[in-house]
């Protein structure tokens, strides 16, 4: 068992005293490995990701991960479902959420009696995706600290991922589920720009069928929720023609 470390995110959004994981993605998806691959590999943990159910049996067979993210439809070969019975048959342990763009209760337990710990539907945010792992992983007392902090806090704004709670200088302000899933992407690194592509796929886990304009229409109502004077931004800032970033005011 790996010993928990304590993990505090700084004003900077540097993370002190944080074990890294290491997360094998299955998923037949290229976009979406990519994706993944690039957000958990920019927050300092180790991805191995591949595209079929078998190459999955064999990398787990084989090394050690902390966690593994496992699509459920794969194509040819093992399908999740297949991946995860193999897994436990093989006495493999390793804490599994199954990704799934099945919406159904019985899609659901057929991934749990598998052997999955956890399901997620797609398309999901990133914020919602991390927050899934840090309980699988706290539930089967392995580690918890590996994916960041559970409480941010930037200038007057502290946000909670595990209450999903955001106060502004103490007060608590009620966001809806995009508009805390956007400002959680911004308060993971501030001060680092992002654009629309990246905030759609931080939202929703894609962005090909998005209207990059909503990421828009999401910072107004933020900045309208947030900020002293909307018309006049101190902490989600625009970089023209570019995206938008995180001030500390």
């Amino acid at each position: 068992m790996v010993t928990e470390r304590s993990s505090q995110l700084t004003g900077n959004g540097a993370v002190e005293g944080d074990a890294s994981l290491s997360i094998l993605v299955v998923d037949d998806e290229a976009d979406l490995r990519e994706m993944l691959t690039r957000s958990f590999s920019r927050e300092g943990h180790s991805v191995t990701a591949v595209g079929n159910g078998r190459e999955a049996i064999d990398r787990a067979g084989t090394e050690h991960f902390d966690i593994v993210l496992l699509d459920i439809a794969l194509g040819p070969g093992p399908d999740g479902y297949e991946v995860c019975r193999t897994l436990r048959a093989r006495r493999n342990v390793v804490p599994i959420i199954m990704l799934t763009a099945l919406d159904s209760e019985a899609d659901a337990v057929l991934g749990l009696e598998a052997g999955g710990d956890d399901y997620v539907t797609k398309p999901f945010g990133l914020a919602e995706l991390r927050s899934r792992i840090r309980a699988v992983l706290r539930r089967t007392g392995t580690r918890g600290g590996g994916m960041g902090a559970d409480v941010l806090t930037v200038g007057p704004i502290t946000l909670d991922r595990s209450r999903r709670e955001v106060n502004v200088d103490g007060e608590t302000v009620r966001l809806t589920f995009s508009e805390f899933e956007l400002l959680d992407a911004l308060m993971t690194d501030p001060g680092r720009l992002l654009n629309r592509q990246e905030l759609l796929r931080a939202i929703w886990g894609d962005s090909a069928y998005r209207d990059p304009r909503a990421i828009d229409v999401h910072i107004r109502h933020l900045r309208e929720k947030l900020e002293p004077e909307p018309d006049k931004p101190k902490y989600i800032l625009t970089v023209r023609g570019a995206g938008y970033r995180l001030g500390t005011g």
